[in-house]
Order: C-alpha cells, then sequence, then structure tokens
C-alpha cells in the first residue's frame, strides 16, 4: 500500500471539518454563506470537473467578498465521498479558521482569480 498522497491528507481532513459541522456544501449554499457575516467562510474549495458557469459563480462571488478560492484535483464524486455526501459536490466553504490551518499545508495554489481583492471602505 502506497503512502497517502497530499490530496488524499487534503481530502480526509475535509471528511474531519464535515464532522465537525464546520462546512458548507454545495455551490449554492456556499454562496449564500460567503454573505453570512455571523458564520463566515474562511475559504472555498471548488472540485476540478465543475462547469464554466459554476467556476465563474464562485470565482466572482469569492473576490468580491475577499475569500480565497482554490481548485483542487479531486472531481464532485471524489469531494462528496470526502465530505460524507453520496453525490456529488461541487464546492464547500471552510467555516473554522483553525481547521482551515490544518488544511493549509495541503491545499493547491489558489486560483488566480481570487487573488482580486475587493476595497473595503
Amino acid at each position: 500500500m502506497s503512502a497517502p498522497t497530499r490530496e488524499d491528507k487534503l481530502l480526509s481532513t475535509l471528511g474531519l471539518c464535515a464532522r465537525a459541522r464546520k462546512l458548507v456544501m454545495g455551490t449554492p449554499m456556499v454562496c449564500e454563506a460567503l454573505r453570512d457575516k455571523k458564520n463566515p467562510v474562511i475559504a472555498v474549495l471548488e472540485a476540478s470537473d465543475t462547469s464554466e458557469n459554476t467556476h465563474k459563480k464562485l470565482s466572482d462571488k469569492t473576490a468580491f467578498y475577499g475569500v480565497p478560492l482554490y481548485r483542487l484535483t479531486a472531481d464532485t464524486a471524489q469531494l462528496g465521498r470526502a465530505v460524507g455526501k453520496t453525490g456529488a459536490v461541487a464546492a464547500v466553504g471552510v467555516t473554522d479558521e483553525n481547521l482551515y490551518k490544518a488544511l493549509a499545508d495541503k491545499l493547491p495554489e489558489r486560483d488566480a482569480v481570487s487573488e482580486i481583492q475587493t476595497q473595503s471602505e
């Protein structure tokens, strides 16, 4: 048996986040949660095989709210299994700072679109 890859460790940690109820799952829920000031999304992780429309929606929302967006190498089915869902999951939002720190060294390079930060007054 081979050693777990960085991606395997990332998906395993996402499963831990899901069990701790510190993830928002699914594109519509992530987009809605980005607007929530009480329980903010710290980072968004997107599956590799999302549609152009879904990718644009997520990248626009995360850029507007100043939240980092990461595009994973895992597809929607793998992401869904990792977070305990039977179906496909296109995106998840992490809502806990400490769990985000646990994920940080396992994450891929940030999507170039998410580098755009909004100006706050």
